[in-house]
């Protein structure tokens, strides 16, 4: 439901590396290892290894038992925020558990910036790191490479995103540092690498025609928004790509990669003064200008139903309604109301009654993405061709049932201890903090966001979610967009109230 399905090369995606991250997380969970006693008699090494793993077993279930149902200790996390003097907010984090830091730049320059020319803010941002001064492709990924540092990239549709992660002694930083703020302040955009990128992502268009859930996804964007700038694809289109030039690249970084068009997250080993003189450089770096204005407020479209003919053995079933902008008071009661419906993977409702008892699908999901303006809510699934238009029926079905009576009292509590049980994982690395710090700045949040979501998230009642979905969501709302075979429809097989072991059939992409 996102544009993290577009073509990834270093171009695309944002590689945000967390594999040292869940090492820093041990010392803030304030469990030690418990001693051992000394044995009574002398052990063989191989003894005493077995005795040792013993016991270390026994106090590992010892204390998952005294678990009980309370939530994983959180990470606490002092937001430090202030703003360059060129205009950039910046967002930091001292973690000196680890001697490296990651640098998350996120500017307002996805797609729906790209005004006339789809895939413009795309190329844009895959051709930061393609060239600089002095220096090719190549010759940057080994300079990065040389000194230990990771740099990434990505372009959505409300955001685009440069990042690096490096070590934070002085010898390793500062020489990454000057590599990135070359990379993304002063890109030289070649030719021959444009030419490059345009032939690969045309290719890519040619996949997609492959790819029925990608093809009713972008049909889905297209009748939800109309004419809003999130209705076309944030990778461009077949007809746009081959048409954008250098000089338009270069005015879009001129006016999209500014100063006071980014937010700058920095977590990690660095004290404040060292913070801000990374973000001061990183800042002066880029060309000085102003945020660019948050796209339209979309309006909502009429129910729709478009059927996309393609020869394949499953039909991809995709159900879309406009949801919220992110910030919105009621994106608590939502995020908890859809993790009961449909967003919490095995035990929601739309699971249990689609792919438990009646065996249709393999997964069934639905959710809120929140945006700029408001995000689509979205319900998407793959089942028999021959059941398509049942299974279609039997899910609109169960939103119009869960909006009517709402969840049960039973599903809320457990959805609430999911949540709390879940939250950790938000912050349990650098990676991670650094991620949750870019939208907060970009999304204007309040700097307590964190804590203060799983607050609301706690004290909402049964009635306080009834409410929220029925404010936002309509059951005969839908635009709806399927693609598969047009076959012959056969009825739903009854629910089964034991869950059956296998679905009906198996995913095609």
């Amino acid at each position: 439901m996102s544009d993290r399905n577009l073509l990834r090369r270093g171009l695309y995606g944002l590689a945000l590396l967390c594999a040292f991250g869940l090492a820093a997380c041990d010392s803030e969970t304030g469990e030690t290892v418990a001693s051992i006693p000394p044995a009574k008699n002398v052990a063989t090494p191989a003894e005493s290894g077995q005795a040792i793993a013993k016991a270390q077993d026994e106090t590992r279930l010892e204390s998952l038992d005294e678990l009980d149902d309370q939530p994983l200790p959180r990470r606490k996390l002092d937001i430090q925020s202030w703003q360059t003097e060129g205009g950039a907010k910046v967002l930091f984090v001292e973690a000196h558990e680890l001697p490296m830091f990651d640098l998350r730049l996120t500017f307002a320059a996805g797609s729906s910036q790209d005004g006339g020319t789809p895939g413009l803010a795309m190329l844009t941002n895959a051709m930061l790191n393609e060239g600089i001064e002095g220096k090719d492709v190549t010759a940057i990924a080994e300079g990065f490479e040389g000194l230990g540092a990771d740099f990434g990239n990505g372009s959505y549709r409300d955001m685009a995103i440069a990042s690096l992660r490096s070590l934070s002694a002085a010898d390793k930083r500062e020489p990454a540092l000057q590599l990135f703020s070359q990379v993304v302040g002063q890109p030289n955009f070649p030719e021959d690498a444009l030419q490059r990128i345009r032939n690969q992502v045309l290719t890519g268009f040619e996949f997609q025609k492959q790819n029925p859930g990608k093809l009713a996804s972008l049909e889905l964007f297209e009748q939800l928004y109309q004419n809003h700038p999130y209705a076309h694809p944030s990778e461009g289109t077949p007809e746009s790509i081959p048409g954008i030039g250098i000089a338009q690249l270069r005015d879009f970084h001129a006016r999209a990669y500014t100063a006071g068009n980014v937010v700058i997250a920095l977590v990690g080993d660095l004290s404040r003064e060292e913070a801000e003189a990374i973000a001061a450089q990183v800042s002066a770096a880029l060309p000085q200008g102003a945020a660019l204005p948050p796209p339209p407020v979309p309006q909502a479209p009429a129910a729709t139903h478009e059927h996309i003919d393609f020869p394949s053995n499953q039909t991809h079933l995709l159900l879309a309604q406009l949801g919220i902008p992110r910030g919105h008071p009621d994106y608590a009661a939502l995020y908890l109301g859809n993790q009961i419906l449909g967003g919490g993977g095995f035990g929601t409702r739309l699971m249990e009654e689609v792919r438990e008892k009646r065996g249709l699908t393999y997964g069934v999901y639905s959710g809120f993405s929140p945006m700029q303006t408001n995000g689509p809510f979205m319900i998407n699934l793959q089942t028999r061709a021959d059941m398509s238009d049942a299974t279609l029926q039997l899910v609109q079905q169960l939103v119009g049932e869960f909006l009517e009576k709402g969840p049960t009292e039973a599903e809320l509590e457990r959805s609430k201890r999911q949540i709390a049980g879940s939250f950790p994982l938000s912050t349990a690395s650098n990676a991670d903090i650094v991620g949750q710090l870019g939208s907060i700045g970009f999304y204007d949040l309040p700097l307590t966001y964190l804590e203060d979501f799983m607050q609301q998230v706690q004290a909402l009642s049964v009635e306080d979610v009834k409410v929220a979905m029925n404010e936002h969501l309509s059951a005969d709302g839908f635009v709806i967009v399927t693609a598969g075979p047009e076959v012959e429809q056969k009825p739903l097989p009854p629910p089964s109230e034991k869950p059956l072991e296998q679905p009906s059939s198996v995913p095609e992409h």
